[in-house]
């Protein structure tokens, strides 16, 4: 049941207000605060979903309420009620953050919907703010060991600039994760992160997927198609195993990074595209270059800032953190009991090679999770621990 505060001086309107709400269906709870001062400390003591605030009242007015309480409670919708010839205000109000202003007395479908939409917007925010939340922790760079410091030291001092980072790293070492703390700390985290894994698309489709295609241009282009880099415009383009791309689209990519233009396959016009692009290999470019493989011109492009990932071996002293992020992390997606490791059960963990590095310690901890006792023991890491 949706929670519902009335900031209102006036009494008859208060009642009006109240019958309105509380005669739909008992879907609302209903508070009333007498005036602005009144309603701001409600307001500070309980969880409202929606507040119907009038515009004009002793004290405090509505527009001094709006302006104290979105300092804190940014996502709380505000419906502002206003007397005939205070439309001005109310449109200032919504400059403000209000959701919108109603006109008194108030029609009832007008309010009713009114307070319905406001109440569904506030709940897909709360699921765009959880979203992100999980998101960012299914990314949070977890460790603090020396190397780790330093690359979170160099993305605070990339992220903010648009230079072109280059990561490298073997197979499982979080290389996405730096490409993500990158953007999320960039002045592009709010538009897209478009991340294509160049490893896992043939060769021959590598370049329609990169810059879009135009209708007829082969034989499954059945319409016009935008590409990756279309699609991060005013974003990020995370390029993974970017050794794995083709020359010809090597080529292409390279004239975007120029000149901020691309052309779709089979097309002749220029886009102009503004994308940052990040790019990962878990290959020597070097050695790339010399066997004629990658081009180096397209190398120096993308290395603007080299950030290398080290392996699991080479920070041990982040284990525990680690087997602790993973543990709440797989226990909250997947349901499962939340065990701990005994002291003795880490420092078995600490001696594995980790061949397949973060991304094999993840699988271990979930496999643990099923199938070891809690909490965890070195005689589990044992018998469950290799595969």
């Amino acid at each position: 049941m949706a929670k519902i505060l009335i900031i209102e001086d006036e009494e008859p309107i208060r009642r009006v207000l109240v019958r309105i709400l509380t005669e739909e269906d008992s879907l609302f709870e209903v508070d009333e605060a007498i005036d602005g001062k009144d309603g701001l400390k409600m307001l500070s003591n309980n969880n409202y979903d929606l507040v119907l605030c009038d515009i004009k009242m002793p004290k405090l007015d509505g527009i001094e309420v709006l302006e104290k309480v979105k300092i804190s409670k940014k996502t709380l919708p505000f419906i502002m009620l206003t007397g005939h010839g205070n439309v001005s205000t109310a449109v200032e109000a919504m400059k403000l953050g209000a959701y919108d202003f109603i006109s008194k007395p108030p029609d009832l479908n007008r309010l009713l919907n009114s307070v319905r939409h406001a109440l569904e917007r506030k709940s897909l925010v709360n699921e765009n703010i959880i979203l992100k939340k999980k998101v960012e922790k299914k990314y949070e760079m977890v460790g603090n060991s020396v190397a780790i410091r330093k690359i979170h030291e160099l993305i605070d001092k990339v992220s903010p600039t648009d230079a072109r980072v280059l990561i490298t790293g073997d197979n499982g070492t979080g290389k996405e994760l730096v490409a993500h703390n990158i953007h999320e700390k960039s002045k592009r985290s709010n538009a897209p992160f478009i991340e294509v894994n160049c490893a896992a698309i043939p060769s021959e489709l590598i370049e329609s997927e990169l810059f879009g295609h135009i209708k007829g241009s082969f034989t499954s282009a059945i319409k016009d198609r935008a590409g990756k880099f279309e699609s991060a415009n005013k974003g990020t383009l995370f390029l993974d195993e970017v050794a794995d791309m083709s020359l010809a689209a090597q080529a292409k990519v390279l004239r975007a990074l120029e000149e901020n233009k691309i052309q779709r396959v089979g097309g002749n016009k220029d886009i102009s595209v503004d994308v940052r692009v990040i790019a990962a290999t878990n290959k020597n470019l070097n050695e790339e270059i010399e066997d004629g493989n990658f081009r180096e011109d397209l190398f120096h492009r993308l290395a603007v800032i080299l950030i290398d990932v080290p392996p699991l071996k080479d920070r041990k002293d982040d284990i525990g953190l680690l087997v602790d992020h993973f543990v709440n992390l797989i226990s909250s997606d997947q349901g499962l009991e939340k065990k701990t490791f005994d002291s003795k059960a880490i420092d078995s963990l600490k001696n594995y090679p980790w061949s397949g590095n973060i991304r094999e310690l993840r699988n271990v901890v979930e496999r643990l999770l099923i199938l070891g006792n809690n909490p965890i023991t070195r005689d589990n890491i044992t018998k469950f621990a290799k595969k």
